[in-house]
């Protein structure tokens, strides 16, 4: 995903807004891809997104390829559940072990997710999702967006 970022982030132009089907042809990447690319350049302030228009505009700042998981503890707790194997897939459910526990991650019908561990009971993914949630989105599809 960060080498999508960069490739993205040197194909902005200083157009008002962003265009992803163009930005995804000349990257040649998919649209989910370049999407996924703009929120990662989003975290380092480089893209911004006018909630009004519903579209990116290019914004000039310094781009750190590793603040977002810097930035992300949960990030990087899913990438080391990833990493040890800790994923198992059933379907649109997985199972998630850590070293102590056992957690059941589900899909639902819209693309969100939920899961049995603290995190998800106390805040319900109204502050994003927990490290087993983004880990099962790791493993279905690498390049999606949870939000």
């Amino acid at each position: 995903m960060v080498d999508d970022a960069e490739l993205v982030g040197a194909l902005l132009n200083w157009d008002q807004t962003i265009d992803v089907a163009a930005l995804a042809d000349a990257a040649a990447l998919p649209d989910g891809r370049v999407r996924a690319a703009l929120a990662q350049l989003g975290t380092a302030g480089r893209v911004g997104y006018d909630v009004a228009d519903g579209a990116y505009f290019h914004r000039v700042m310094p781009y750190d390829a590793g603040r977002a998981e810097r930035d992300n503890p949960r990030l990087l707790g899913a990438r080391a559940l990833v990493e040890r194997g800790a994923v198992e897939r059933d379907g649109e459910d997985a199972t998630v072990r850590t070293d102590a526990e056992v957690y059941r991650v589900r899909r639902h019908p819209d693309g969100a997710y939920s899961c049995t561990c603290r995190w998800w009971a106390r805040h319900r993914g109204q502050r994003g999702p927990c490290r087993h949630a983004l880990a099962v989105s790791m493993v279905a599809a690498p390049v999606e967006v949870l939000s």
